[in-house]
C-alpha cells in the first residue's frame, strides 16, 4: 500500500513538472521578463549613430526611473557572483591541471578588475559630468554607458567617451545612452 502512494505522488509531481515546462516553453518571452517591460514602459526612444576616431559610438535617449538602474546593477552583481562561484569551484576541483587552474585564476582576476573599473567609471562620469546617475557595463570588447541626465547632446557623449577611453583604453564598440527622468 505504501508503495502505491509513493508511486502516485511521484507521477503527480512529474506531471506537474511537465505541465510547467510546456507552459514556460510556449509562453511569450516578453511577459516573463519584467525588466524589459519596466524599461520599455513610458519610454520614447530615439537613437543617433555617431562615429569618432573610427569607433562605433551610439547615443540613445530614454526616460528612466531609479528602479531600472538598481535592477540592472543587481542583475550584473548576481551574474558576476555566479561566475566567481563557478571559477572558485573550478579552483577547488582536483581534476584540473595547474594550467587550467591558472587560467581560472586569471579569469577571476579579470572579472574583478572589470567590476572595479566599471565602478570607477560610474563615479568619474557622475562627478565630472555632473550627472544624477551613471551605469557602466563592460563586456569583452563592448562598453555600454547609461547616464541619467536632462541634457543630452553629442558634446556630452564625447566627454563620456573620452573618460571611458582614458580609463579603459580604446574600445571598439562604445554606446552612450542618456535617460531622462
Amino acid at each position: 500500500m505504501l508503495l502505491k502512494k509513493q508511486t502516485v505522488w511521484l507521477l503527480t509531481m512529474l506531471s506537474l513538472v511537465v505541465v510547467l515546462s510546456v507552459y514556460y516553453v510556449t509562453a511569450d518571452p516578453s511577459t516573463t521578463n519584467q525588466v524589459v517591460q519596466n524599461k520599455e514602459e513610458g519610454t520614447a526612444s530615439k537613437a543617433k549613430d555617431q562615429a569618432s576616431d573610427g569607433k562605433q559610438t551610439k547615443v540613445t535617449t530614454k526616460t528612466a526611473s531609479d528602479a531600472v538602474f538598481e535592477t540592472i546593477r543587481l542583475e550584473r552583481q548576481d551574474e558576476m557572483s555566479k561566475k566567481q562561484e563557478e571559477l572558485t569551484n573550478k579552483l577547488a576541483s582536483t581534476d584540473l591541471t595547474p594550467e587550467e587552474k591558472s587560467r581560472a585564476m586569471d579569469e577571476m582576476k579579470k572579472l574583478t578588475e572589470t567590476a572595479n573599473k566599471e565602478q570607477v567609471l560610474e563615479s568619474l562620469i557622475k562627478s565630472k559630468g555632473g550627472y544624477e546617475d551613471a551605469l557602466v557595463q563592460a563586456d569583452k570588447d563592448e562598453v555600454m554607458i547609461t547616464v541619467k541626465s536632462n541634457k543630452h547632446d553629442k558634446a556630452s557623449a564625447n566627454e563620456i567617451v573620452k573618460l571611458v577611453n582614458q580609463e579603459l583604453g580604446h574600445s571598439p564598440k562604445l554606446a552612450v545612452e542618456f535617460q531622462t527622468k
